[in-house]
């Protein structure tokens, strides 16, 4: 084996050790995150949706007061979305 053939392999280990391994790490991550963040989704709607039907069941929201569990359903995920936005870019700024 001569030098050439070891500067060879060196380079190409470390080509792989500096682009390869960081992108195939960042891929896993930007897997799991998306679907985290898909399976979080799923379930705010899900539960949205069954908060929804629970408050349009109660008796005293009838008639004249028919839109308040809309209105509470919608303000509870204004919320969440604002928390999750806030503790995001605080998450972002620190890192």
């Amino acid at each position: 084996m001569t030098s050439e053939d070891d500067l060879a392999a060196l380079l190409k280990r470390y080509v792989r050790q500096e682009t390869i391994d960081p992108l195939r790490t960042i891929g896993r991550t930007l897997l799991f995150g998306v679907l985290g963040s898909l399976l979080l989704g799923v379930g705010a709607v899900l539960s949205a949706i069954g908060s929804l039907r629970l408050l349009q069941g109660w008796g005293p929201l009838d008639d004249t007061w028919s839109f308040v569990p809309y209105l509470l359903v919608a303000v509870a995920l204004v919320v969440l979305c604002a928390i999750a936005l806030q503790r995001v870019s605080r998450s972002a700024g620190t890192g």
